[in-house]
This record gives structure tokens, sequence and C-alpha cells, in this order.
């Protein structure tokens, strides 16, 4: 991350923007007097960089330290009304608007306003560079738009161009697209390096400590300290913490446990060495302060110092609408969902090769704390009201060569990490809490997901070694649905030299992937044949209903979902958000989800649609697209507790790494879950075609498993 500090010629560029910007905001320039719809947005953007401008001087002069929390909401809702679905309709975020206020030109104008939202990030954390360059960005597309006022005047007083008694006021009178989108290439281009080195910076470097600064010196019992951070606040937020404020420190003590332990469990479990490591990253939705800052002093007793990063505020560094590291409430998600693809602007292969150098040189750069640092510990949450996206024809979309480019390079920045932040070497855990969004029973409802948290792993661990026994007998595992559930999988299995060393399926219990409740395979692709057929699933922040994937010999084939009315629009959605832009994806995860008792919690809170896939996934059988759980670690061997080594890391793709490593490869793993009742049966199939039913109509039928079905029955009674 830039310094605070600006040097020389950096603050005579930010102070002469200032002025400007100053200037338009106060309706001092005419130059955009042909075109009203201009001139009101760079007036209002103008206005807002210099707020930001002032925010920042004000919140470094501690002017916000003894507000009152009413002054401070005032404050936050300002920042982001303009972008609330109340008022989205007239906003220059939504692209339908812009397109309405600036024709051709709606796109990248509303591309201009999502960027420019940044400056909020910027004000807080007192980032000056970031806001300089978003200045003179803005400054950038006023001097189009000025240019071509001009031009259409001299043409209107030559008669050669605007015919007499046409509206001023008109979307046309204004650059050329191409140019516009000319100026959003080079702004990417030439800050690429920029915002990648601040971008891997901050993923690894414990000094660059603006969260950390309030998690561990405000009083976390005054909301007040939420609104330090920037980020948009709402009740989930304040009751979360307010909550948690209220508990004995030795019940937050052991919330964190729970997740720390987890952590350092998977470093052992795995056989890799946590000693070597320094730092551990922290990812969290804002209200869970306590319980972060417990975890971080839990982690200092481990050696371990903490990196806190906020989800990225430049586009560059961005993940399209997925936030990645820590981040308040989402404002309006329709908001951001539609700016998933604004990269659209300036990807090609000269800029993808570019990032990717870029991405190189900042790992290099910074080798000494990748090679430190021990991976991410996660916090989900879940509850949050239901999303449904809307598509916007206005919005960018990315062209079939841009898809391509986009996956490309997921797959070779995932490579560039794994070589500083190695595989073999690190680890990470997950764990997810509800916010109170989830209903009037949130207290109950968070009780319950500690205890689910913390169920006996040691139970549930020999339990599932009778599951692996009789899947390790088998060469395919045939999966059917019921009850309108139409899913017919046959599942191909690796084979086993060894049984008495070699196990096909690893026994996961409470450690990186809590709570526990699964065993797990990479399937063989060839072999792997048939439909995946789910009602209604939750993914990634989207619900998607009637979801449907064919598989042949392990790869997609066909998909679809009920979405929306049009065909192509669910099959863009799907390509989108499941199959990352890649025109198929393998089978990467094959899984028995065992946690029958988070699935009564589920049907007792009413709560089966609002769990995460972290939890959902270990409420029956699961299959995830893409790459398999041990990408980039598939030549360390990996063991279950009773000592076999599980030897189905690999797939027919991935084995490609070495000779082909953009074909081994997708940057994506997600996990599709079919629940208990939708669960017709799942049956092990032997060489010599003999079966091992495992679970029948829902219910646990193996000898040793029956135990399992007791929340099942609860739920029934």
């Amino acid at each position: 991350m830039r310094t605070v500090n600006l040097d020389e010629i950096e603050q005579e560029r930010y102070d002469l923007a200032l002025e400007r910007l100053r200037e338009i905001a106060a309706g001092r320039d005419d130059s955009l007097c042909r075109n009203r719809a201009a001139e009101q947005f760079f007036v209002q953007e103008a206005a807002f960089l210099t707020e930001m401008e002032q925010l920042r001087q004000d919140l470094a002069a501690g002017i916000y330290r003894d507000a009152s929390l009413a002054e401070l909401q005032d404050l936050n809702r300002k920042l982001y009304e303009d972008v609330l679905a109340e008022n989205y309709a007239v906003c220059y975020g939504n692209p339908t608007y812009a397109a309405e206020q600036f024709g051709e030109n709606g796109q990248v104008m509303s591309f201009l306003y999502m960027e420019l939202r940044g400056a909020v990030v910027f004000a807080f954390e007192n980032r000056p560079w970031d806001l300089l360059i978003l200045m003179e960005l803005l400054l950038t597309f006023f001097s189009s738009f000025a240019a071509a006022c001009e031009e259409a005047a001299d043409l209107a007083e030559s008669d050669s161009g605007i015919p007499d008694g046409e509206e001023a006021d008109c979307p046309r009178i204004g650059p050329d697209p191409g140019a516009l989108r000319d100026e959003v290439y080079w702004y990417a281009y030439d800050y690429c390096q920029e915002f990648m080195h601040n971008r891997v910076l901050e993923t690894l470097d414990p000094a660059q400590s603006f969260a950390a600064d309030i998690i561990l010196n405000e009083d976390l019992a005054d909301p007040r300290y939420l609104y330090r951070f920037g980020e948009y606040i709402t009740e989930n937020e304040i009751r979360t913490a307010a909550f948690l404020a209220e508990m004995p420190e030795e019940e937050i003590e052991s919330i964190a446990r729970t997740w720390t332990e987890g952590y350092r469990i998977g470093f052992e479990v795995a056989r890799k060495d946590l000693s070597i490591k320094d730092t551990v990253n922290i990812r969290w939705r804002l209200g869970f302060e306590r319980v972060v800052r417990a975890a971080i002093r839990q982690f200092e007793k481990m050696g371990l110092k903490s990196v806190l990063y906020r989800s990225a505020a430049h586009v560059v560094s961005k993940h399209a609408h997925v936030r990645v590291g820590w981040y308040g409430a989402v404002p309006n998600p329709q908001f951001e969902y539609d700016h998933r693809n604004d990269s659209a602007l300036y990807v090609d292969e000269r800029f993808i090769s570019h990032r990717l150098q870029a991405l190189q040189q900042a790992y290099e750069e910074e080798k000494e704390l990748a090679a430190v640092h021990a991976g991410p510990a996660v916090m989900d949450t879940f509850g949050e009201k239901t999303f449904m996206p809307e598509n916007n024809s206005h919005a960018l979309r990315l062209t079939p060569e841009q898809q391509q480019l986009a996956a490309r390079y997921q797959t070779e920045a995932g490579q560039i990490t794994n070589r500083y932040i190695k595989g073999e070497e690190r680890s990470f855990t997950i764990i997810a809490y509800p916010v109170p969004d989830i209903g009037e029973r949130f207290e109950d409802i968070f009780r319950e997901t500690v205890r689910i948290n913390n169920l006996d792993y040691r139970l549930y661990q020999q339990i599932q070694q009778k599951l692996i026994d009789a899947l390790d007998q088998g060469i395919t595992v045939h999966v059917t649905g019921r009850d309108g559930n139409e899913t017919d999988l046959t599942i191909a299995l690796h084979p086993l030299q060894d049984p008495a060393k070699q196990t096909i399926f690893e026994n996961c219990v409470a450690d990186v992937n809590i709570p526990v409740g699964e065993v797990f395979t990479s399937p063989k692709l060839s072999g792997t044949n048939g439909l995946l057929h789910v009602k209604q699933v939750f993914l990634e922040g989207l619900q998607y209903h009637d979801l449907r994937i064919r598989l042949t010999d392990g790869m997609v084939s066909d998909y679809s979902c009920a979405n929306f009315e049009d065909a192509s629009q669910n099959r863009q959605l799907m390509e989108e958000n499941i199959l990352f832009h890649h025109a198929t994806v393998p089978i990467g995860e094959f899984a028995i989800g065992t946690n029958t008792t988070a699935y009564q919690a589920a049907h007792t809170y009413g709560i089966a649609d609002k769990f995460p896939i972290l939890i959902a996934e270990k409420m029956g059988p699961h299959f995830a697209m893409g790459d398999t759980c041990y990408s980039f670690q598939e030549d360390i061997a990996v063991y279950n507790p009773d000592g076999k080594e599980i030897i189905a890391r690999d797939n027919e793709r991935s084995r490609l790494r070495k000779t082909d490593p953009e074909q081994a490869y997708f940057g994506c793993h997600t996990d599709i879950t079919i629940p208990y009742e939708e669960l017709g049966a799942i049956r092990v199939i032997r060489a010599d075609g003999s079966e091992i039913t495992l679970l029948e109509n829902g219910r646990f039928v193996l000898p040793g498993t029956e135990v399992l079905n007791e929340p099942l029955d609860a739920i029934k009674s």
C-alpha cells in the first residue's frame, strides 16, 4: 500500500486536481453547457470527491472521534444513499439510468461512477494516492466531454452540425465511446502494477493495520466503533456486535478457539509445519469484531501475526461481485451485480499478460512476506436476505474471447500465488455464523450454530470411517434423487492398489472445514456420467431454482436453471458463476455429508435455504464443479486419521499440470448439495456388480451409521 504522504510531484498533482474539482463542483465551469446531463454528473461527482478529501482530513484530525452515534449513522447513510435500492432507479451506478442520460457512453459512465465509490474507503484509510488517481480519472473524462461540447458548438456556429432548435441537453453531444473506453483501458493498464502490488502487500503484511488498530484499541461494547471502518452499516452489524458484547469473555474465547484450533489442527492433520510461518489472514464480516479480537490474540500465542485486509475497492483488484477480505453490509447487491463485468472495458490479451506480470513482480518484491504466510482463517455469515439478481441489459458483458482470457488469468494467477505461498506449506480454516436478518430467533440460531460447530469430531470420525470402508470397496457410486429430484449420477472411483495402506475418501472432521460431517474424494472423470439436479440451492450469494448439470465423462456437457424465463439468461448466470467463463469444467469433488444435526436445525428453525454451502454441503451428498480439493497440492501425501494415504487427489485434467498447466486448473470449485429429503439412494457398486447401500430414501442404512438418523427422526416427530 502506498504511504500516507505523497511525494512532491504527486502533491502538486493532488493540489491542482483538487482545485479544478472545486471549480467544477461550484458550477464555475460552463464547458458542458451543451450537455446538461454530463454537467450534472460532473458537478455531482466533483463535489463527491472534494467531500471525500475533506472527510479524509477530518478523520485524520480526529473530528469524528467524539461524534454521537446518531451523527455517525447520518454520515454513514449519506456516504452510501445514492446506491441504495430505493434510489437506484435514478443512480448513475445503474447502467440503465446511465444509458438514458448518456446514450452510447452510458456503460463507461456507469463504470466511472462505480470506480469513484472507492473514494470512501480511501478517505477512511487516509490514502491520498488512491484519491489522486480517481480525481485525475474524473478530470480526464471531464476534459473529453468538454472537448466534445466545444466541437459541437463550433459545428453549430458553422451551420453544419446541430440543426437549429435541437435540444442542447443531448446525450449524443459527448466524446466518441471508443475514446472513453480507451481512457478506462489506460487507467487500468497504467496503474496495474501499483494496484497489484498494493493488493499483494495488503494480503501479506501485518503492518497494514487499519482494521486491526480499530479492533484492538476501540471499545467494542460501544457501537460507534463500527463506523470507524468506512463500510456501510445496517441493523445486522449493530445487532450482531451488541449480541456479542453481552456474552461472557469465556464464551467469546470458546467461539474463537473453535476457529483458531481448527486452523492449527488443519496443519497438524496435513503434517505441515506451522512453526515456520509468521502470519495468518483473517477474513470476516463486520459485527464479529469481539470474536476477531480474541482470535488475533489466540493466533499470537501460536506465533502468528494477523493480517486483516478489506475487500478490494479498485476495479482491477476485484473478484467480480464477490467480496474477498473483510467488509460490512452490501448497500445494494444489484448494484454490485450490475458491475460484475466492468473489466469488459479493458480485458484483452495485452492487459491480461501485463496483469500477470504485475502479479508476478508484486510477489517477487514481497517474497519474504509470502514465504511465511500460512493462509486464511475465514468467518462466513449466513441468514442475509436472499438476493435474486436481475439481468440488466445495459450492464457490461464479457465477450467470449474476454471470458477465455479471464479464465486464463484465474488459472495462471493461482499458479503464481502457489509458487510464493507454497501449497505444501499452507492451510486454511472456515467457519460460519448467522446474522440477525435470519429472523426473530437469531440468538437461538446463533447458539445452535455454536453447538453445531463444536460437535464431537471423534464420534463423527468413527462413523465416517465406516462409510469410507464401504466406499473403498467400490469402483463406482450411484446417486439418485426422489420426490421430484431427477438426479441420476454415476461417480467413477480411483482404484486402490494397496487397500491396507490406501484409501479413496478423506475423513473430514472439524479442522479446516468447520463443522464436522463429510467424507470426500476427487472422482475419476472417465466413467462419471449422468444428471445432477437440485430443486433449489444457494451458491455464493445467489439463489438458483431447478438447477441441472449433466456430466459426460466427468465434464459438464449441459446445464440449466429456472431463474429467468429466458433460457439464455439462465445459461449466462451459470456460465458466469458456476463455470466461471469456461466452456466446461470437470467434477472436482464427490462427498457425502453426515451432519444430520445441522439438517435438523435447518428444519427446526426454517432456515434450510439460509445455510451457507459450508454447512449445507454437510447435509447430504454434494458435488463440486471445477478443481479438486487438492488443486496445486496433488503431489503432497495426505493421510486419514487411521494412517491410510488418500490416493484420490488427482483427475485426468489436473494431471496435465506438468505438461499443459493451462488445461489442468480452472480457478473455481463450486459445491452443490442434494438435501436428504431429495435423496433417493447412494449405492457403492463393486467390481463384481454387487452393491452396498449407504443411504436409502434420505436415511443412513449402512450398519454402524444409524445414529445419524436420530436427528432426522426428531424432525418427523
